[in-house]
């Protein structure tokens, strides 16, 4: 196949010795991560983050994009004032023109630097006061003295940037004759389109539905956040990374060495027919100690990717929809799962992963070590000729496992 090689001027402003848009972000038409009733698929979702885009289409460890429906603007993925907080960026993407690199700074350092100069920063931050959020009232307001958060609340409440978009989506998508993805940034003034493709799709059906009815006993885990629709069925493996064993892992090397069983796995197991659960975000990059550091080539056979959010733990699977990850995972017909075990009326039946036998030192002697952390459970060894089946009902917002 034949390769080309674009060259595209950078949105943005010089703030000091810095270069960045304001805001800049991706958009699709249909939203399969729906996180509230209301929403509906063709409402669309925005990832929206400060700075160079990078930081909204790559999965990011310690920082978190604003998620917006172009559909329905007003429904946020976090209620309550401190997860919005909690929930929110704190770095910019930049270019450094006196070193000509990339660079990642602290979102409140910037301000300072720049005097409080960065075009439409009324529109794009909220002030903490005391554990209480404020918006500003103007330009004029004095960004240096106050404790900023990134909210984008009058960007999405007090102009039409969003109403933009979702009118480019709907154009582009009536011309494409198919749902589109985007990219765009704005310089705080005006807004740039930057690319646009047909958007990635999983192939399955809108009908699937979480069967009722079923026996507890039978049932491995289930879900009611942040589901999209989808199934695997038929499933023979379960791999499961402690996320307790994991973190207590004592070097970096002993990190890795997890990705690399994972990578052994994901070429010796049966295609689609295993699935990957572990702590946190797979693909961490940085702190790998929040999630397995895997690629897309090590975990490309799998049926389904679930994150596992322990409270205790500290985990929070990010919503990853938008990210050259996720789409990595629907072009693969991965299907992507996040789980709250700590959540109220959740099954997570984490004793079916720890107490049957580990197949893992019996396909790799040689991580035989690692047996605590990484548990590979087969089927036939539980209960011969049983398999599991997911069911995934986006619209019911639900999700289960069961053994049949």
């Amino acid at each position: 196949e034949e390769m080309g090689v674009l060259i595209q001027q950078v949105v943005g402003t010089k703030i000091g010795k810095y270069y960045l848009p304001s805001f800049a972000g991706v958009a699709f038409s249909n939203n399969e991560m729906r996180w509230s009733p209301r929403i509906k698929r063709e409402d669309g979702i925005v990832r929206l983050v400060a700075g160079l885009g990078t930081r909204a289409v790559d999965r990011t460890i310690d920082d978190y994009p604003k998620l917006v429906s172009p559909g329905k603007p007003d429904l946020q993925v976090n209620l309550a004032v401190q997860d919005q907080i909690r929930y929110s960026q704190r770095y910019v993407d930049v270019i450094n023109l006196e070193t000509n690199n990339f660079e990642t700074i602290d979102f409140s350092k910037l301000i300072d630097e720049s005097g409080g100069y960065f075009p439409g920063l009324e529109n794009i931050v909220s002030f903490d006061r005391q554990g209480t959020l404020v918006d500003p009232i103007s330009s004029m307001s004095n960004f240096e003295k106050e404790d900023l958060v990134i909210t984008f609340n009058r960007l999405i409440s007090n102009s039409n940037c969003i109403v933009q978009i979702r009118e480019i989506l709907n154009e582009l998508k009536s011309a494409f004759g198919r749902p589109v993805d985007i990219e765009f940034a704005s310089n705080g003034k005006k807004l740039y389109l930057l690319q646009c493709r047909p958007q990635s799709q999983f192939t399955e059906q809108d009908m699937i539905k979480v069967p009722k009815n079923v026996d507890k006993g039978s049932i491995i885990f289930n879900a009611k956040h942040y589901v999209s629709t989808g199934s695997a069925f038929n499933i023979q493996y379960l791999v499961y990374v402690d996320g307790n064993a994991y973190k207590s892992c004592k070097t970096s090397d002993d990190l890795h060495n997890i990705g690399k069983i994972i990578n052994l796995l994901n070429i010796r197991l049966p295609k689609k027919k295993f699935v990957l659960i572990g702590p946190g975000r797979w693909g961490s990059k940085g702190d790998i100690k929040l999630g397995v550091p895997v690629i897309y080539s090590d975990i490309n056979n799998t049926a389904m990717l679930i994150e596992v959010a322990k409270e205790s733990a500290g985990y929070v699977p990010e919503l990853s929809f938008g990210t050259h990850f996720f789409q990595d995972l629907v072009e693969a017909n991965i299907k992507y799962l996040p789980l709250y075990p700590d959540k109220e009326g959740i099954i997570f039946r984490e004793d079916l992963f720890m107490e049957s036998e580990n197949q893992l030192p019996i396909l790799f002697p040689s991580f035989a070590q690692y047996s605590d952390v990484v548990k590979v459970v087969d089927m036939d060894l539980v209960d011969k000729g049983k398999r599991v089946n997911i069911y995934m009902d986006g619209d019911a917002n639900e999700a289960v496992a069961i053994i049949k």
